[in-house]
């Protein structure tokens, strides 16, 4: 097929199998440039490390934060001890750097909490200036401050609603993914479906019209 489209001469030959290297090296070019684009975008878009800010200023995954207090309120503590032992661990201490990171807010609104039930606000009020993610926390031990009710079941449903959301995000980003990444991959093979299936067959066609 090859000496047929090239005319049979080795010079025809040698530009042929160069343009159809070109042509089908041309869309992992194109795929690589793409890949290095983002590769480079992310790394720009890191965030450098600030002196004086600790590991531990990330934030604690909700449900481990539930987790927490559930094991300090099955351990026998009340609502605000609880708050006030969850938040030591979530670091509400201040970082070298003396001001408050994003992990240790967290554990900054569960003390302020606790130490307002303890001077006798209510429970909203007492939540008030706390992080909306900490939320489910707030909705689960509502009933154990205000009807004494046993929190244990709020907290383990709170959590699970939590990693079921999770979990239909993931699943949802992953569909996502499915369908975009089908255009690059079209990209990339239909160049050489139409360099290797088609391109021969119309070219072979053309040299069968013009010879006849």
């Amino acid at each position: 097929m090859i000496a047929l489209l090239s005319g049979g001469t080795p010079a025809g030959v040698a530009w042929t199998v160069a343009a159809a290297a070109l042509l089908a090296a041309l869309p992992w070019w194109v795929a690589r440039r793409a890949t290095d684009r983002r590769v480079t975008h992310l790394e720009s878009d890191r965030r450098p490390v600030v002196p004086g800010e600790r590991a531990g200023d990330e934030p604690v995954d909700v449900p481990v934060l539930l987790e927490l207090l559930g094991a300090a309120l099955r351990s026998g503590a009340g609502v605000p001890r609880a708050l006030e032992a969850t938040g030591a661990a979530v670091g509400a201490d201040r970082g070298a750097s003396g001001s408050v990171g994003r992990g240790t807010a967290d554990g900054a609104a569960l003390r302020a909490a606790a130490d307002a039930l303890r001077l006798g606000a209510d429970w909203d009020g007492a939540w008030r200036d706390a992080p909306g993610r900490l939320a489910p926390a707030h909705r689960a031990l509502r009933g154990a401050w205000t009807d004494g009710a046993s929190p244990s079941g709020a907290l383990r449903a709170a959590g699970e609603e939590l990693l079921r959301a999770r979990r239909a995000t993931a699943r949802t980003a992953a569909a996502r993914l499915a369908v975009r990444l089908v255009l690059p991959l079209g990209a990339c093979f239909l160049p050489a479906f139409v360099l290797v299936g088609l391109v021969p067959v119309l070219l072979a066609l053309g040299v069968d019209l013009l010879s006849g």
